[in-house]
């Protein structure tokens, strides 16, 4: 089990790991944990990234949100320790934790999304801001393209704003999005597999301020989620199979939560984000909506362990060299 991590979703961690670690226990699983401090230092010394360089390690379950454990880092070392892992590989994860990557790959699979722009922190300021302007205007949303649990996420309805945010953002990321605003809800979706991917019913996260931040999902506990979501069976489907559609896109295996907006004047429904590590919290809605679709929260891991030795196995038959 690796928890903690560098990131700033570094506490969230530590209560997802505690919940997977009770868990697994009760299914009389042996818990190896180990713990990643905030500087990167590992608790016991750090697996050894080499084949056959960890004899008492059978299944990796890393449990680190955000930088450094959910971006593809901490699944590169796995790959190179040859240990099956539970989640999604290197390509996806790296790919998942780019918010402007996973939009333009999803686009490109006839999946929706918003209407964003992107800026790296060493262009200039007032072009972003301009092309933001001129492509959907406000209200927006700036985020830091790699991170997650809406951590560094701002909304701004004017200009003033708008640089405010961008400047806030870059404090966590060298590259950021601003994206449009969509007035609607807030629906996600579980889903599970390798080869076949399979998805929960959706559910839906109904803030306790103006959007889901950080204080919200994790301090405050305002918000409020409801599964099933509060759409018709129709738009239960539509979410369900755009969720597949977007694993499939993406190349995730073992577990993903899928995020959408369903925009209220529309209808339409649009990927928000992909998280690989979701939350495994009391009160994550990752589990929660698969206890909802009746498969209970030990067998989920039961079965999350299972795909991560399919994978491995599945790819040990493959050669790496001519």
């Amino acid at each position: 089990m690796l928890h903690g991590g560098r990131s700033g979703e570094h506490d969230v961690s530590l209560l997802s790991a505690r919940s997977v670690m009770d868990a697994l226990e009760a299914a009389s699983f042996e818990v190896i944990p180990y713990f990643i401090d905030k500087t990167g230092r590992w608790n016991p010394s750090a697996i050894v990234p080499e084949p056959g360089g960890n004899p008492g390690i059978d299944v990796v379950f890393p449990v680190l949100h955000g930088t450094f454990g959910e971006d593809g880092t901490i699944q590169g070392l796995l790959e190179l320790a040859d240990l099956p892992y539970v989640g999604a590989g290197v390509f996806a994860s790296a790919a998942c934790m780019h918010k402007g990557f996973t939009k333009r790959i999803c686009a490109a699979g006839g999946i929706p999304v918003a209407e964003f722009v992107e800026g790296r922190s060493w262009e200039e300021e007032k072009l972003l801001v301009d092309r933001a302007e001129s492509s959907f205007g406000y209200p927006c949303f700036v985020k830091p393209a790699n991170l997650g649990s809406s951590v560094g996420i701002s909304k701004a309805v004017s200009r003033e704003e708008l640089e405010d945010a961008i400047q806030f953002a870059f404090r966590f990321d060298d590259t950021v999005i601003v994206e449009r605003a969509i007035t609607g809800q807030e629906l996600e979706c579980s889903i599970l597999g390798n080869e076949t991917i399979e998805a929960s019913i959706a559910g839906e996260v109904i803030p306790g301020k103006e959007f889901y931040d950080y204080e919200d999902k994790y301090v405050d506990g305002k918000a409020r989620t409801l599964i099933p979501a509060r759409i018709s069976e129709e738009d239960q489907s539509r979410v369900r199979a755009l969720a597949v559609r977007v694993g499939r896109a993406l190349n995730l295996e073992g577990m993903a939560r899928v995020d959408f907006f369903r925009e209220a004047e529309s209808g339409t429904i649009f990927l928000n984000e992909v998280n690989t590590i979701p939350g495994f919290t009391s009160i994550s809605m990752y589990g929660k909506m698969w206890e909802a679709s009746g498969l209970s929260y030990p067998d989920l891991l039961r079965r999350l362990v299972r795909l991560a030795i399919q994978r491995h196995q599945r790819r040990a038959g493959l050669s790496f060299a001519r």
